[in-house]
């Protein structure tokens, strides 16, 4: 998949999530919702038109057997991801993502994630370009994000950068 180095589902490319580590129910789901069409993007649809059942289900095994990533770089702004840190404790988003931010069944592995990757993610659940993940039941990250502002989204990116 475009954008992931070859040897361990790292993202390699800006706003390309890791997919290294991500358990095994989420990346399926996420699959199957490329599929159907109910999540969009350009780069997935003509790979996922292709797969059928099985492969979903192998490449679910596959990416979760991987190593997950680790934060690449030394925290270079402690006080931005001790806000971070408090902000997701406050919005609970370990309740969902686990304490450790490594996700659990359907729900994401946010721990080792590109930040720019995540602060995207938290702008497009708050813009609602993220809508579909509330339709399905998926909602508690977007009704978070709709409660900060994009200067927090920073922030609070940075929890599960320093918290492995």
């Amino acid at each position: 998949m475009r954008g992931l180095s070859r040897d361990a589902g790292i993202s390699q490319t800006e706003n390309i999530p890791s997919l290294a580590g991500q358990p095994d129910q989420f990346i399926q789901w996420q699959l199957v919702f490329f599929r159907s069409g109910s999540r969009k993007n350009e780069q997935m649809q003509p790979i996922v038109e292709q797969i059928d059942n099985d492969d979903i289900r192998n490449l679910g095994a596959y990416f979760a057997s991987l190593t997950p990533p680790k934060a690449s770089q030394p925290d270079d702004n402690p006080d931005l991801s001790k806000k971070g840190a408090q902000a997701a404790v406050g919005r609970r988003c370990g309740s969902c993502h686990t304490d450790t931010y490594a996700g659990t069944k359907a729900v994401a592995r946010l721990a080792g994630q590109r930040e720019e990757y995540l602060v995207k993610a938290l702008h497009d659940y708050k813009s609602g370009a993220a809508d579909r993940r509330r339709r399905r039941g998926d909602g508690g990250g977007r009704l978070s994000a709709e409660r900060r502002g994009n200067r927090s989204a920073r922030a609070l990116s940075r929890a599960p950068l320093t918290s492995l």
